[in-house]
């Protein structure tokens, strides 16, 4: 009978165990690179899509509540030189709900991009909605123009000691693992001065808004 009961005692404890080592793997991590930065992935805080006739909010819009995002740059890698080269990175232009309109990005000079725009400052970010959980609420393919995304071109600039303040806040509020990260590699604060802007949130070919749209925008 003791024997019996160490069993199901035990039995008891695997079970336990195996629930929360499952609860782990699957849960997102919060603010340690998961999907909740900010909280834009709970429907309850994700704000509405603006009007897709108003494409300068809409450009606001997704660029907020994007934290990442593909930059490409022109390579000085000697394999594929003078090619297009894109990477994905972390960026933010405000804290949520008080965006600024301006990605700012935590930057290294040992990050391949860096060493791009080093030589050839000229980039072009892309961001999506298909990172929040809006397009596949709506069943929408992240390549589908329901599926928002734009395209802001320009290029990217260490921020000055003005605006480092305002870049750490933005970045580090989004993305706290930031803080943790090895000092050693020479971390700086970057902006990307936008130039150019498209967005593709319907059929029919991108939008193009100015940047005086763009930043003219009142973020609600």
């Amino acid at each position: 009978m003791a024997g019996r009961t160490r069993w199901s005692a035990r039995a008891l404890l695997a079970a336990l165990l195996a629930s929360a080592l499952l609860a782990l793997l699957v849960s997102p991590a919060r603010g340690r690179g998961g999907r909740d930065h900010g909280d834009w992935d709970e429907a309850s805080r994700l704000p509405p899509l603006p009007p897709r006739e108003d494409a300068a909010r809409v450009a606001r819009f997704v660029t907020h509540v994007c934290d990442w995002g593909a930059l490409a740059t022109i390579s000085t890698l000697e394999a594929v030189r003078g090619r297009p080269f894109s990477d994905v990175l972390s960026l933010s232009d405000g804290p949520p709900g008080a965006g600024s309109g301006v990605p700012y990005f935590y930057l290294s000079p040992l990050q391949l991009s860096v060493s791009n725009l080093q030589e050839n400052p000229y980039a072009t970010l892309t961001m999506t909605l298909a990172q929040t959980n809006f397009c596949k609420k709506h069943g929408f393919d992240p390549q589908s123009p329901l599926c928002a995304h734009i395209m802001l071109s320009g290029t990217v600039t260490k921020v000055n000691e003005t605006e480092v303040d305002i870049a750490k806040q933005s970045l580090f509020i989004r993305h706290p693992e930031m803080k943790t990260w090895p000092s050693s590699h020479n971390w700086f604060f970057a902006k990307l001065n936008i130039t150019n802007i498209w967005v593709l949130d319907y059929f029919g070919g991108p939008k193009i808004v100015t940047p005086e749209e763009y930043y003219n925008v009142t973020v609600q």
